[in-house]
Formats: structure tokens, sequence, C-alpha cells
């Protein structure tokens, strides 16, 4: 338990040994589940609970804070299970305690916690929970990064709990950002989580930002990773969120082209095709990605960020190359609808990996070219200039 404000404290768990988060977030620097306590004259809120893994040792320290005395609300500004695990236990100890959040968080509180009976009361925009001298003000904040998620504002304090926003799967071990000693480490970590998080969602990151500017913010408390504090890095991000999340202008498309080749076939395809495209589009930047060769990450936001890709693969075992799936599984698909993309490549035996991809495309709402050009074994000079003939007629449908 930390004393952050005269009336704010903070409750959460540390995970500092965590590597991997929801699968597929890499966390070299661990993360933490941050709760915390409004204490007003009359009534009590936690705002945010923890991971079920974490509930006996949470539950202990918030009982050691309130004593014979009980909490009263709940406050809930997102319910992915990071958020709400230890809810359905919280609940149990405490049965007079009122979950308080929007109204699409209602509806999976319930499904998270099994309670269809659990007490809620539904917040909106403008809301007001008063505590005796601390006032908790909501506002939605829509795909900030669920349907469900909002921002509490406790004016009293000039203090915001920014669910998700603004944090990073950073742990430090004393809370507050004022405390941070490996800068680079942390802004590292910051932004890799926006990218993962926020980065489908520019336009709501920005209505965000709104929200923050319209108030007098000197304290977000963030759901992972340190409180900011104005002074130390709450500018900072703030400002880097708003680079991040800035309309990109863009005077050439974008047309990147990802493989991966064993025998330097498939390589030699997305060469011409290469070549195809840019006789359709000139003056677009059309780059040529080896996909073992490079960043995962950096080809996904290449992917995500252009006006139309392609996917060269090989087939083993009657299926497309893991690299190959392993990028497709970051496809954006929050906002790749209708992306104009094709599949190419070589195959030896079978071609099974040409639908397998063209489907996982097709799956996320891309707009999937109707032919898939494919060659057995070695490409010959006549299969070359078909592919650059392939690259063209493709880029003439972006």
């Amino acid at each position: 338990m930390k004393k952050l404000t005269d009336s704010i404290y903070y409750c959460g768990v540390l995970n500092p040994n965590m590597r991997v988060f929801d699968v597929i977030m890499r966390t070299e620097y661990g993360t933490s589940y941050n709760s915390y306590i409004v204490r007003g004259s009359e009534k009590t809120a936690i705002v945010e609970a923890a991971h079920r893994t974490f509930s006996n040792s949470y539950i202990g320290e918030l009982e050691e804070f309130f004593g014979d005395t009980a909490p009263d609300y709940l406050v809930l500004n997102h319910t992915e299970p990071d958020h709400t695990g230890c809810v359905a236990a919280l609940v149990t100890r405490w049965p007079g305690l009122t979950v308080v959040c929007s109204r699409p968080a209602s509806v999976f509180i319930k499904a998270i916690t099994n309670m269809p009976e659990l007490a809620i009361q539904v917040v909106a925009e403008g809301d007001e929970l008063d505590l005796g001298g601390r006032t908790l003000k909501f506002f939605p904040a829509m795909f900030l990064h669920w349907p469900d998620s909002m921002f509490t504002w406790v004016p009293e304090e000039n203090a915001l709990f920014t669910c998700d926003f603004l944090g990073a799967h950073y742990c430090e071990p004393l809370v507050l950002d004022s405390e941070v000693v490996y800068e680079n480490a942390y802004l590292d970590a910051a932004k890799y989580y926006y990218e993962c998080i926020f980065g489908p969602f520019p336009s709501y990151v920005r209505a965000g930002l709104e929200i923050i500017r319209n108030l007098d913010v000197r304290t977000a408390l963030t759901s992972h990773g340190p409180v900011l504090t104005r002074g130390n890095y709450l500018e900072c991000i703030i400002e880097a969120y708003g680079e991040w999340s800035a309309p990109v202008e863009r005077t050439r498309k974008s047309v990147p082209i990802f493989y991966c080749t064993a025998y330097r076939n498939t390589q030699r395809l997305a060469e011409a095709v290469r070549e195809g495209v840019l006789r359709a589009l000139p003056d677009a930047d059309v780059g040529l990605y080896n996909i073992i060769e490079h960043d995962m990450g950096e080809l996904a936001a290449k992917m995500n960020g252009s006006d139309a890709f392609l996917i060269g693969t090989i087939t083993i075992n009657r299926d497309a190359v893991p690299p190959v799936m392993q990028l497709l599984t970051l496809t954006d698909s929050v906002n790749i609808g209708k992306r104009p993309v094709a599949v190419f490549g070589t195959y030896g035996w079978s071609g099974e990996g040409f639908p397998h991809v063209a489907e996982r495309l097709q799956s996320v709402g891309c707009r999937v070219y109707d032919t898939q050009f494919k060659v057995n074994f070695v490409p010959t000079d006549a299969d070359i200039r078909a592919a650059a003939d392939f690259g063209e007629q493709f880029a003439k449908t972006i």
C-alpha cells in the first residue's frame, strides 16, 4: 500500500517476472496490475482490480487497509481479465460492494465473474459519484482499447484514472514515474505498448488526448506501469501519444511485398512481382521483405500501414510456412478491411499454402485478388515474365 495523494492510495500488484502478456506481447520489463483506493469522508472506492492469480495477496492487502470497515464501490474502467480476474473474489469477500462501470462493461463483467446478480451501477458521460469531499466523474473512452473503456476523474486531486491509456508493461517497484531509473527501457516499453494496444485506434487516441487536454491533469493513474506525474513523464507520454496517433499523410502509395523462400525461387518471383507493380505504379514505395530477415513487429507495422500488400509463400507440410502465418496473425483486423492483397509463390509436391494464406486474409476482411500466382519448383523465364504481369495487373486494382 502506498499513499499517492491526500485521498488516493496505490494497492496494485507487481509482476516483475512476466515475460509474455496475453499470449502475444513481450514483457521483458515485467508488468504491474495497478489498483487504487479513493477515500472520501463518507464512502470509499476501489478503482480497478487485479489478475486472478494474485487474488489472495491482493485481497489480503485490502483487508489490512480496510480493517473492520468495507469498501463501498469498485470502479472498473475496463473489464479485461487482467483488470478483473479477482472481482468475483472481491465481491465474495465484501458482498455489499457495488460495481461501477460503463454499460458495455456491465455485460462483460457478469460473464467474467459468472455472477448474473452482481450489483452494478452503470455510469455514462458526466455522471458523478460523491464519496464525501471527493468526487468521481466519468468519461467514456471507447476503444481505448475496448468498447467498455472509460476514464475516471477526481477533480479535487487533479487525478485521472486512465485505464490502459498512457500505460506500459513496465514493472516499476516504487510505483511512481519519478522513481524510474532506466529511462530508455521505460520509453521502449511505453512505445511498444502503444503500438500493440492503441496502434489500431489512432482516432480514438486523439479523442482520449482531447479529454485530457480539457482537464487540469496533474496525475495519470494508469492500469499498467508507473503512475505518471506532471514534471516527470506525464507530459512526455502525452506528447508521444500525440505524435504516434497523428494522421499520416503520404504522397506515395505503399505496396510492400513480404515473402519466404527456401531455395530463392519465391524470392525471384517477388523481385519480378515488384517490377510489375512499379510498371503500374512507378511512384509507389514497393519494398521487398524476406520475412525471416526482419523484425516481425516492424514488418507488421509496414503491412498494417500499407495501401496494399502482397504475400509470397512456399508450401511445406501442406501449409504456408510458419513465418508467413505468424506475420498474418499480426494483421490489424480493425482497420485492414477491404485492403487489396495478393498471394503468390512456389511449391513442390502440392500448393496448399496459397489458399490457406488467402483464407486468412479474407477472414480479416482484406480484398484478396482473385488470382493466386504459383509456380511448381523452379520458375522459367516465362514464369518470371508472368509474375511481373501478375504484379502489374494487381497494382491496377489498387
